[in-house]
C-alpha cells in the first residue's frame, strides 16, 4: 500500500463507541494514535482480526475485551463498553477475518449488524475503502504502490432504534463518496479503450457466426481509419444499427474517435418508437450492414443517402489506408494516437454514448451516458468479477446497455477475449460457442438461459464461471434445473440503463476462512446481489418521497453513484420528479438486508419485462384502443397489466370490458386477431396480450385514473 489518508479527525469522539466497516494495520494504527491510545478493543475469538493486527495490540500492551457474541447477551456486552466509556475509555469493535466476494464494502456480518443494533449506544462509523490498483489497472498504466487506503472518520449516528441499518446507510454513501472522486474517472472512454487495445493488441474478438478472430490491433487500425472519414461530416451524434460482434465494435469505437456520439438503435423497436429515437437524438446519419438489413425486412429503414453501409465503407477505403492504420495502431504508442484523434476531448460528464429506454406511452426516454459512467460502471463490474484469463460470451445487443457495458466495454476495457453471436435465441449455437471457445463469463435474460439449459449436456457450462442472468427474474425452478443438470449456479443481477447499468448481482459463495465461523454470502435468494462497490441506496415511502425508511423496510428504491445518470435528455420536467438531492428514485420497489444484499418487490411504474425487453402498458393500452376504433369518451373499456411468467419472467393480460371480449371459450381466436392486427400495424409481437380477462368493468379510481392494484388483482383471481 502506498499509504493511508485520513478524513474526519473533526469527527473524533473521546470516549466513544467506533464501529468500523472493516479495519488494516494501517487504520488501527492511525485511530489509536488519534485517540491517543485511550482505547479497549472488543474482539470475538470466533471472528478474530488478522494476526497482523492482533500483534500491533499486544505490542502496544492496550486493553482487548473478549467476548462470544453467540453466548453473551446483548445487554452484557452494553454493560461492558458502558463501563468503558463511563471510565474515560474509547471502545472499538474489531472486525475479524470472513469469507467475502470480490468488491464487499464491509466485513462485518449481518448478525453482528443485528448485535450492535440492540445495544443501544450511539456509535461512531468508520469506513475504510481501498482504491488504486484494483480500479486503474483497468485504464491506464499504474504500479501497484499507488494503491491507497481512504479512513473515514464519520459523524456519531443520532440516538435511536435499527442502528445497524443505520450504519450500513453511512458506510455505503461514503464508499459511493470516495468512489466517485477517484481521478481516473475524470478521464475518457476513448482514451481508456485505446490504451487497453494497446496493450492487450492480440486479445481476440471472434465472429461466432464465420469464425473468424479479429485481433484488438486491427479493430483499433479499421475504427481509427473509419473515424477518419467521419471526422469529415458534421454529425453531432450517429445512429448505429448494428447486432454484437465485430461491426458494433468498429462502429462504436470509430464513432468515438471521431468525437461523435454513438446512438445505438433498438431494432426491435416500433416504427413510432425508432422515429421518436431518431428526432430526440437529431440523428441524420446511420451505421449499418447490407447483410443485417437483409435479416430485418419489416424494420422501418431510414433512406439510402442516410445510410453508411460497413461492406461499402470497407470497399471504398483503400488497402493502404487500412494498412497503414492497422500498422499504426501495432506499432504507435497509445499517447500518439490518442493525441491524434485528441481522445481527451471528450471525458468525464461528457456524453459518450447514447441509449434509448421505453417510456409509459410507447414514447422512448434518451439516456446519455457520459464517460464518467462507463468507467465508473466497467470499474464496479471489475471490482466484483474474477476476470483472470476470461473469456466473454457476447450475444446481447448492444442497444441495451447491459449487452454494451458488460460484453462489449468490459472486455475491452480489461484486456479480455469476447466471442459475439448476433442471436441470442440461438440457443444450440450459443452452447456450441462456449464449448469450442471455452467461455467462462456468460450474460443473457432466464428466458434465453432456460433454452440454453434445454439444449445443454451436463459438461456444456463446465468452463463456465459466472452464467449471469438479468432484466426480467430468475424463477426457483430455472435455478435448480441449472444445478441438477449442469451443476452451475445461475447468478441473478440487476440494472437499469440510467445507472449504466448494473447495481448488483449475486455470485458464488467464497471459501470460508479457516478459523472464523462467520462470512458474508455471495448470493441471498431472492435478492438480486449485492450492491457493486461505489453504489448508495435510499429507502423512502412509496407515497412520500421525503419520508426516508431503514434500509431493511419495503419501500421506493433510490440511488447515487458515479454510474448513474444526471437525467433524461430533454425532460426536466421529468428529471425533477426522479432526482433530489443527488438521489436517482428509480421507480422499483424493494428493500436490503444487513449483508448488503437487495431484494426487489414489483415495480411502481406501468411496465413488464417480458423476454428481456420492456413494454409499457400504456403503449399497449393505446394501440389497441386505436385498433379497436375506442374513444376516450366511451369511457375505459380496456386495461392492461402485467403476471408473472415462469416462462419470460412476465405476461401481458388484457382485461376488457368490450361485448365482444365478454366469451372467455373464444379468448384464443380473440388473441390470435389482436396479435394480426399488431402485425398489420408494424406493432411489436411482443407487445401482444397472452391472456384476455374479460370483466364487467374496468377498475378506476375517483379521480378517473385507473386503480393499478385492482386491475392486477382481477387478473390474478382470473388466471389463479
Amino acid at each position: 500500500m502506498a499509504g493511508l489518508i485520513v478524513h474526519g479527525e473533526e469527527n473524533i469522539i473521546s470516549p466513544g463507541f467506533y464501529m468500523p466497516n472493516r479495519i488494516s494495520i494501517e487504520a488501527g494504527k492511525a485511530l489509536h494514535h488519534l485517540l491517543d491510545g485511550k482505547i479497549c478493543y472488543l474482539v470475538d475469538p470466533t471472528f478474530p482480526p488478522e494476526e497482523e493486527i492482533m500483534d500491533f495490540l499486544k505490542r502496544k500492551a492496550v486493553d482487548i475485551e473478549y467476548f462470544d457474541f453467540r453466548n453473551t447477551t446483548s445487554r452484557a456486552v452494553r454493560e461492558q463498553i458502558l463501563a468503558r466509556l463511563e471510565a474515560g475509555v474509547s471502545v472499538v469493535f474489531l472486525p475479524g477475518k470472513v469469507a467475502k466476494i470480490r468488491g464487499t464494502y464491509s466485513d462485518v456480518p449481518s448478525p453482528f449488524l443485528r448485535h450492535v443494533g440492540s445495544l443501544h449506544i450511539s456509535p461512531i462509523p468508520l469506513f475504510l475503502g481501498y482504491y488504486g490498483t484494483t480500479v486503474n489497472t483497468l485504464f491506464r498504466e499504474v504500479p501497484d504502490e499507488d494503491t491507497h487506503e481512504e479512513f473515514c472518520i464519520l459523524p456519531k449516528l443520532p440516538s435511536g432504534p435499527q442502528t445497524g441499518e443505520r450504519l450500513m446507510a453511512a458506510w455505503l454513501e461514503k464508499s459511493a463518496e470516495l468512489f466517485a472522486a477517484q481521478p481516473m474517472l475524470t478521464g475518457s472512454l476513448t482514451t481508456a479503450l485505446v490504451r487497453s487495445m494497446k496493450a492487450n493488441p492480440k486479445v481476440e474478438i471472434v465472429d461466432g457466426m464465420t469464425g473468424n478472430p479479429l485481433p484488438n490491433f486491427k479493430a483499433l487500425g479499421v475504427s481509427m481509419a473509419v473515424a477518419k472519414m467521419l471526422r469529415k461530416r458534421d454529425d453531432k451524434r450517429i445512429g448505429i444499427i448494428l447486432p454484437p460482434g465485430p461491426g458494433g465494435v468498429i462502429a462504436t469505437l470509430s464513432c468515438l474517435l471521431a468525437g461523435v456520439t454513438p446512438v445505438l438503435i433498438n431494432y426491435a423497436s416500433s416504427r413510432a418508437a425508432f422515429e421518436s429515437t431518431v428526432r430526440q437524438a437529431g440523428l441524420k446519419t446511420f451505421i449499418t450492414a447490407r447483410k443485417f438489413m437483409q435479416k430485418l425486412p419489416q424494420f422501418p429503414w431510414p433512406d439510402k443517402n442516410q445510410l453508411i453501409l460497413v461492406e461499402d465503407l470497407l470497399q471504398k477505403t483503400s488497402k493502404l489506408t487500412l494498412i497503414t492504420n492497422v500498422l499504426m495502431a501495432k506499432m504507435a504508442p497509445a499517447s500518439l494516437i490518442c493525441n491524434m484523434f485528441r481522445t481527451d476531448a471528450h471525458k468525464d460528464n461528457d456524453e459518450a454514448v447514447m441509449l434509448f429506454t421505453s417510456g409509459s406511452s410507447g414514447e422512448p426516454k434518451g439516456v446519455a451516458l457520459t464517460h464518467r459512467m462507463i468507467l465508473a460502471n466497467a470499474a464496479q463490474c471489475a471490482c466484483r468479477l474474477d476476470l483472470t484469463d476470461c473469456r466473454f460470451l457476447a450475444s446481447l445487443p448492444i442497444f441495451h446497455s447491459f449487452g454494451m457495458t458488460v460484453t462489449m466495454f468490459l472486455p475491452l476495457l480489461t484486456g479480455c477475449m469476447l466471442c459475439s453471436y448476433p442471436n441470442p435465441t440461438d440457443a444450440r449455437t450459443l452452447n456450441e460457442l462456449i464449448v469450442k471457445h471455452k467461455l467462462n463469463l456468460v450474460c443473457g435474460t432466464p428466458t434465453f438461459g432456460r433454452a440454453m439449459l434445454r439444449r445443454a449436456e451436463a459438461d456444456t457450462f463446465k468452463t463456465v464461471r459466472y452464467f449471469v442472468l438479468g432484466a426480467e427474474k430468475l424463477q426457483p425452478d430455472l435455478e435448480q434445473e441449472f444445478i441438477d443438470k449442469c451443476g452451475i449456479k445461475p447468478l441473478e443481477g440487476y440494472g437499469l440503463t440510467e445507472t449504466s447499468p448494473v447495481i448488483g448481482v449475486n455470485m458464488p459463495d467464497a471459501e470460508a476462512v479457516p478459523g472464523s465461523k462467520f462470512f458474508v454470502p455471495g448470493t441471498v435468494r431472492p435478492g438480486i446481489g449485492a450492491l457493486l462497490p461505489g453504489i448508495a441506496v435510499r429507502i423512502t415511502d412509496v407515497d412520500n418521497d421525503s419520508k426516508e425508511l431503514p434500509l431493511t423496510e419495503r419501500g421506493m428504491i433510490w440511488f447515487k453513484g458515479a454510474n448513474v445518470f444526471s437525467g433524461y435528455v430533454g425532460k426536466p420536467e421529468m428529471n425533477k420528479e426522479i432526482f433530489h438531492n443527488g438521489w436517482f428514485k428509480t421507480g422499483d420497489i424493494g428493500q436490503m438486508d444487513l449483508n448488503g444484499f437487495l431484494t426487489l418487490g414489483g415495480r411502481l411504474s406501468r411496465f413488464s419485462k417480458i423476454g428481456g425487453e420492456m413494454v409499457p402498458h400504456e403503449g399497449v393500452e393505446l394501440a389497441l384502443s386505436q385498433a379497436f376504433g375506442l374513444s376516450s369518451e366511451e369511457g375505459v373499456q380496456i386495461a392492461i397489466t402485467g403476471v408473472t411468467d415462469p416462462q419470460k419472467g412476465e405476461a401481458l393480460v388484457l382485461l376488457s370490458a368490450l361485448p365482444q371480449h365478454r366469451r372467455s371459450s373464444e379468448e384464443k381466436e380473440i388473441l390470435t386477431g389482436i396479435r394480426n392486427l399488431m402485425q398489420d400495424r408494424q406493432i411489436p409481437t411482443l407487445w401482444a396480450p397472452k391472456y384476455l380477462v374479460p370483466v364487467e368493468a374496468i377498475p378506476t379510481l375517483p379521480t378517473g385514473k385507473l386503480d393499478l392494484r385492482g386491475c392486477k388483482l382481477l387478473a390474478e383471481e382470473a388466471l389463479s
